[in-house]
């Protein structure tokens, strides 16, 4: 029976699922499990291997997917159990090493602003976006990354080149950079040899071989495996080639590569030749006869790195470096015995097929379904080919593959050699020596059990420093019988001498060079600050990459990838798309430029119709996007109700309720006409409108007022209590605040008192105790001037001494007169309104003007009035998001540190979360609003509708709870979130409106 569990928004890079997927397989009574993130590539993996649910068939690429194969049901929880103890132990040994980590690689700059160095380590499928991103920010590029397009690499690395920066990789598994290990790499000696190397256990023999004979290395660039191709041209290859000629350290040059292209080998030979500096070249399969001038041309990767060190050390060049290996064979074994290659390092398990297959006659080398050699039974396989790891560790990793294939091995008669690599160093398994022990002793003895003789032939690839110990692991493996050579040509020098033949190097000699020399390219400041400085890298992805370059001298800030978009690839192209246009960046900060410099004033309060035309006539505005009554929640028609009675448009609720039902009141959402209410927000023509101008542009914005908390229009209330509120606000708090504000110069400059407010504890929304005070202290004077009836004096002032929440109306006018002002800019991606109705959340962005974008509204998650909980709740309401679209509320939740524990945030640490959080869907901050509480930082500004949707963080709106039924009013508050529907939407939209491709 299979088991579905879907983990939402979840990301965990591959390797340490795969890691937890071994785990989690070794429980008593799974048949199988796996757990992988929800792409198409993995459902694919996943219905190869007859685990393909419905469930995990509807996965987002950004869910952990969990799927297993039991009889018993109650060990699900179990695996669960089991996972989040992995994933754990995994985030508490980040934890240890104290490294800075971020969500994007905007972030990561701001924490390091001399990055020099981007590291790849994230699905192929996603990562040519994100490398276009860090090479438009000045990085190089280290990209561990595969499965990279060809044509795709090919573009980023010219692109690259045409920067001055060098692009390594993808499946650049190994390199060192002024001494730092990067990936998958062994700890070397630092030293005077630079090499270039399109193979990664190429890179890995040499270095550790230099190593091992005293030398040392000061690089090692890796440049992935197809630089050398006719498509690609040694793009890399080249640049990097340059960068070490002119890096003073460097002596000697060494180039590894796979098979060439014909062409582009003739000409990097040229290259070398132009060069001041000795090189030592392997080209993979071929057998060279002689050196030319200052290059010297080798066949094995272990002749390479002795030529290299007799360079260093200004010792002459040998004819032959040939060395007897230490292994005695007295007997060799019979004809019909083969000799069966099982290598984790691709590049090496090529150099055994190559050996091989000269010493044999057996053709040329193929790459064929994980073979390196498939003939007249000698087989040689790379157990890291694609065919081999498609939702498994790689086998440096997971001995898993090779302990299989050495058992089938094992039972094959005409089997008379095994032969392996162990490949130590960072990323490695931490013992692969000792996990491949028992599976070795136990062939060796089912062979001698059977009559037969079988070897079992290894070399260890790595150093003394080597995280695994170089000398422990070759103790380990002799412990078990196996014969160990200390390279890996030696190696298949033993295997051959099993079999009877010993394999020799005819000597070779230099001889002049054919080419003249040529001037060579400048390199670029980028490229030589790389070589010439310890690395400062962004690590993004795996985050154990960061341990060995900490350890030897380089920087790091960990990026917490995760597929932008939720792994929408739809989305990532048009997000991609929008961020090679300028005029978006440019129009984005116009807006954020006018909100900045906004200055709103409150000038006045007046009747709503007397500003507002429409409402000269029997209609309703309403908060949101625009809905029909039919259509809205309990409160907004019960809202609806109290404004018709208030009104006298009917004589009692059944009337209200007839008239409204049967059309005869019009409505339209507040924003339409420049205002916003609270709540239902529904305003009608009488209700007197606090007026907030904004002197940047003369923006003007409207909005009822404060009617307190408990049973209130804006909740959906409609009692006697609550229209003789109503009525009271008409005819005395809206003419008196008039008066008074008339006797104020100018108004009232609210960006002073939010300022203040904000350094006192409101962040606006659920908390405006200080600015409601603030409020009433400077209107107080003006009131207590006026020529009125001192009762009405006192009433005024009472109700705004009892309002804690006065202030939020006055906020709301104001944010709506700010983008009001901002939405002048008919360009960008800045969120320009969101707006509730109750059934829909709508937004609005900069280039898109008047059009709404809607998805269905959120419940809030809060706290309750006693008697009341969430299934009393009415889903989110209002346009007081306002507050958060300027960046206030709970945007701002950090200022507001006593409020975060009934709004359902947990204290001040949740509070700062919150506001950082929000900070990264934001493209700027508003100095004019500083938040002590925040290291004086001001409050974040201008939510970018891409960056909602590339991180999948939506805006946090801090909200009051209505009761779904009419009538009844406010039952508790709490936060919720937009949905990410509506700003997807606009940013398709805008990108549509653009040309840009958007299918």
């Amino acid at each position: 029976m299979l088991y579905t569990v879907i983990k939402k928004n979840s990301y965990q890079d591959s390797i340490n699922l795969m890691l937890l997927t071994n785990s989690i397989n070794t429980i008593a009574g799974i048949a199988k499990c796996s757990i992988m993130m929800g792409t198409d590539a993995n459902k694919d993996i996943l219905n190869n291997g007859g685990l393909l649910t419905a469930e995990a068939g509807s996965a987002a690429p950004s869910d952990m997917v969990i799927v297993v194969e039991t009889e018993d049901k109650s060990i699900i929880e179990t695996v669960l159990s089991e996972a989040e103890k992995f994933l754990s132990d995994l985030a508490v040994k980040r934890k240890s090493t104290a490294i800075e980590s971020v969500t994007s690689i905007d972030a990561a700059l701001a924490q390091m602003p001399d990055a020099n160095l981007a590291l790849f380590s994230i699905p192929g499928e996603y990562a040519a976006g994100d490398i276009e991103k860090a090479l438009d920010k000045g990085l190089n590029v280290f990209s561990f990354t595969d499965n990279i397009p060809l044509e795709e690499e090919v573009r980023l690395k010219q692109k690259a080149h045409d920067k001055g920066l060098l692009l390594m990789g993808p499946d650049c598994g190994t390199g060192i950079i002024s001494g730092v290990p990067i990936a998958f790499t062994n700890v070397v000696k630092p030293g005077n040899i630079g090499i270039v190397g399109a193979s990664g256990t190429g890179i890995q023999e040499v270095t550790t071989i230099i190593d091992r004979l005293g030398g040392g290395v000061v690089h090692a660039i890796g440049t992935g495996g197809r630089d050398l191709s006719a498509e690609v041209n040694a793009i890399t290859v080249r640049d990097a080639i340059l960068g070490l000629e002119l890096h003073d350290p460097t002596d000697v040059i060494v180039v590894i590569s796979k098979p060439p292209a014909p062409k582009v080998r003739d000409e990097i030979v040229e290259l070398l030749h132009s060069l001041s500096k000795p090189v030592v070249a392997i080209f993979l399969g071929e057998k060279p006869d002689h050196h030319e001038g200052n290059v010297y041309l080798a066949h094995t990767l272990e002749e390479t790195a002795m030529i290299a060190l007799d360079l260093a050390k200004n010792r002459p060049v040998k004819p032959n470096y040939m060395e007897e290996i230490s292994c005695e064979v007295k007997t060799p074994l019979t004809p019909e015995k083969t000799v069966k290659g099982l290598y984790s390092g691709g590049t090496l398990g090529a150099e055994a097929a190559m050996l091989i297959t000269e010493a044999l006659g057996l053709g040329k080398l193929i790459k064929q379904e994980g073979y390196l050699l498939n003939a007249n039974g000698y087989e040689v396989m790379d157990l890291g080919d694609d065919i081999y790891t498609q939702g498994k560790p790689h086998p440096m990793i997971d001995p898993e593959v090779r302990i299989h294939k050495i058992k089938e091995y094992a039972k094959d008669e005409n089997t008379g050699v095994i032969l392996l690599d162990c490949v130590l160093g960072y990323g490695s398994h931490p013992d692969m020596a000792g996990a491949l022990a028992d599976v070795i002793k136990e062939a060796i003895q089912t062979a001698k059990e059977n009559g037969r003789e079988l070897y079992v032939v290894a070399t260890v690839c790595g150093t003394a420093h080597d995280p695994q110990n170089y000398q422990a692991a070759i103790n380990k493996l002799k412990e078990c019988g196996v014969l160990v050579e200390e390279s890996n040509a030696k190696a298949v020098r033993l295997a051959l001498k099993l079999k009877g033949i010993d394999y020799k190097e005819a000597d070779k000699y230099v001889v002049a060079a054919q080419s003249a020399k040529k001037a060579l390219p400048a390199v670029s400041d980028s490229v030589m600050d790389l070589l010439n400085s310890k690395p400062r890298i962004v690590n993004i992805g795996l985050a154990s990459f960061t341990e060995s370059i900490l350890t030897y001298g380089g920087s790091a800030v960990q990026y917490d990838w995760k597929p932008a978009a939720g792994g929408d690839k739809r989305l990532i192209k048009i997000l991609n798309s929008l961020a090679k246009i300028a005029e978006v960046e440019a129009a984005n900060h116009e807006v954020i430029d006018r909100m900045k410099n906004s200055q709103p004033f409150l000038v006045d309060v007046v009747p709503a119709k007397s500003v507002i035309e429409i409402l000269q006539d029997k209609v309703l505005l309403h908060a949101g996007p625009p809905i029909e009554y039919k259509n809205m929640t309990g409160p907004m028609q019960g809202s609806c109700i109290g404004a018709v009675l208030f009104e006298g448009w009917a004589p009692d609720e059944a009337s209200a309720r007839e008239l409204l039902a049967n059309g005869g009141v019009k409505f339209s959402p507040c924003h339409h006409v420049n205002a916003v209410g609270p709540m239902g927000g529904i305003t009608s023509g009488n209700m007197p409108v606090m007026v907030v101008e904004n002197k940047l542009d003369g923006s003007v914005a409207y909005c009822i007022m404060n009617e307190g908390i408990g049973k209130v229009l804006r909740f959906g209330a409609y009692s006697e209590e609550v229209i003789a509120r109503l009525r009271w606000m008409r005819d005395t708090l809206g003419p008196v605040l008039s008066k008074a504000l008339k006797r104020k110069e100018g108004g009232l400059n609210l960006n002073v008192l939010i300022a203040k407010a904000i350094t006192m504890g409101d962040e606006f929304h659920q908390r405006n105790i200080a600015a409601s005070l603030i409020f009433m202290k400077d209107v107080t004077p003006l009131i207590t001037e006026l020529d009125i009836d001192q009762q009405e004096k006192y009433s005024v002032i009472k109700f705004l001494a009892d309002t804690d929440q006065f202030f939020l109306n006055v906020m709301m006018a104001a944010g709506k007169s700010i983008v009001d002002c901002a939405r002048k800019v008919t360009s960008g991606t800045i969120v320009t309104t969101m707006a509730r109705n109750g059934q829909n959340f709508g937004v609005r962005i900069s280039g898109m003007g008047d059009e709404w974008f809607t998805a269905p509204v959120n419940t809030p998650n809060g706290l309750y009035f006693t008697g009341y909980s969430a299934d009393d709740a009415n889903p989110d309401i209002g346009d007081s998001a306002i507050t958060e679209t300027v960046g206030v509320g709970a945007m701002a939740m950090i200022a507001a540190p006593g409020v975060t524990r009934f709004v359902g945030a947990g204290g001040f640490q949740d509070a700062w979360k919150v506001s950082s959080e929000m900070n990264e869907i934001c493209i700027a901050n508003n100095a004019n609003w500083s938040i002590p509480t925040w290291d004086f930082r001001g409050a974040c500004l201008g939510i970018d509708a891409r960056k909602v949707v590339e991180t999948g963080i939506t805006p946090l709106i801090n909200t009051g709870i209505a009761h779904k039924n009419a009538g009844v009013g406010q039952i508790g508050a709490g936060t919720v979130r937009a949905p990410l529907a509506c700003f997807e939407k606009a940013v398709t939209a805008y990108a549509k409106k653009l040309g840009i491709e958007v299918e």
